[in-house]
């Protein structure tokens, strides 16, 4: 494999629509920027009743690759962080790892990137009489994203405006065409950093960490 480099910081990054609470934020907001100044971008974080409990952390780098190096870097980096800080008052195993290809959309250029594609989207308010939508996404402005549904998803055909705001969670859904125009994306950024582009990989890094100790 040819040489990396690594990624230059990333500096007033644009911000996540789709947003943490709870103890899920009060991680987001400790290992947020640290990661920024390592030239890496949150995805997601979410703590789960897995293998007792787990810690789970999507980020990628602003060219939207992650490789299992540098998932393994990001473990590296945030395990002192959070001994320190100890957010979690319990034993956990924390997991660092790419979006995937049926990735969260957290951010309005992940919706403008995968224009096109179908996804699912939750709400936390009624929209339209629902809280859950099914289609492709045909537009966005700064306030919305319009989902096309067709009859085989809602019963009928609809086209959908949802707010931004009221956005709970917003995922993409595996596709032949999702899982074509995602491997030949990823092959233009690998390519571009000079690494090989054959492998397949299922990018994730982990580490146990023991929380509340001195």
């Amino acid at each position: 494999m040819n040489s990396d480099s690594r990624p230059a910081p990333i500096e007033n990054d644009e911000p996540r629509i789709v947003r943490e609470t709870g103890v899920d934020a009060r991680v987001a907001s400790i290992i947020e920027p640290v990661i920024n100044s390592a030239g890496y971008r949150l995805v997601r974080v979410r703590l789960s009743g897995m293998n007792g409990l787990t810690l789970q952390i999507m980020a990628e780098r602003a060219d939207g690759t992650m490789t299992v190096e540098d998932c393994e870097e990001v473990s590296r980096m945030l395990s002192p962080l959070l001994d320190v800080e100890d957010p979690i008052d319990r034993a956990y195993h924390l997991e660092v790892s790419s979006p995937g290809i049926d990735r969260p959309l957290v951010r309005l250029s992940d919706f403008a990137k995968w224009r096109g594609q179908l996804a699912k989207i939750e709400t936390s308010v009624m929209v339209d009489g629902r809280k859950r939508f099914r289609g492709t996404i045909v537009d966005l402005s700064g306030e919305t994203v319009t989902i096309e549904a067709d009859k085989a998803n809602f019963g009928e055909a609809m086209v959908a405006e949802v707010p931004l705001d009221a956005i709970a969670d917003a995922r993409l859904i595996l596709t032949d065409e999702l899982i074509r125009t995602a491997l030949q994306a990823d092959k233009a950024a690998r390519q571009a950093r000079g690494l090989e582009t054959f492998e397949n990989d299922d990018d994730t890094a982990s580490d146990d960490a023991e929380a509340g100790e001195p």
